[in-house]
């Protein structure tokens, strides 16, 4: 029974770091598009943390419009992390 309840956390603390990264990425395309203030200690870090999340699909794609460029990179890292990080919760819960 221990066992049981073991995973089921496991995969709630997976489900939610997945929803964090994809939360921070989220946040950093809005703030983007909204053109927030860089040198804004909260920006900035959001910016790090994105980039950081998002470092393997940054400048994937190459579109003409940095917007483009910004939504669709850092977008597919959101939805990744969402996928994979459920898939991974689900399986660990059907255990």
């Amino acid at each position: 029974m221990t066992s049981h309840r073991g995973t089921t956390q496991a995969a709630r603390v997976i489900a939610v770091a997945a929803d964090i990264a994809a939360g921070l990425i989220g946040l950093w395309i809005l703030m983007y598009l909204l053109e927030a203030n860089r040198a804004n200690a909260l920006v900035s870090f959001v910016q790090d943390a994105a980039r950081w999340l998002a470092a393997w699909s940054h400048d994937l794609f190459t579109f003409d419009d940095a917007w483009a460029r910004v939504v669709a990179g850092y977008g597919l890292a959101a939805v990744v992390y969402l996928a994979v990080g459920h898939a991974v919760a689900g399986r660990l819960r059907s255990r």
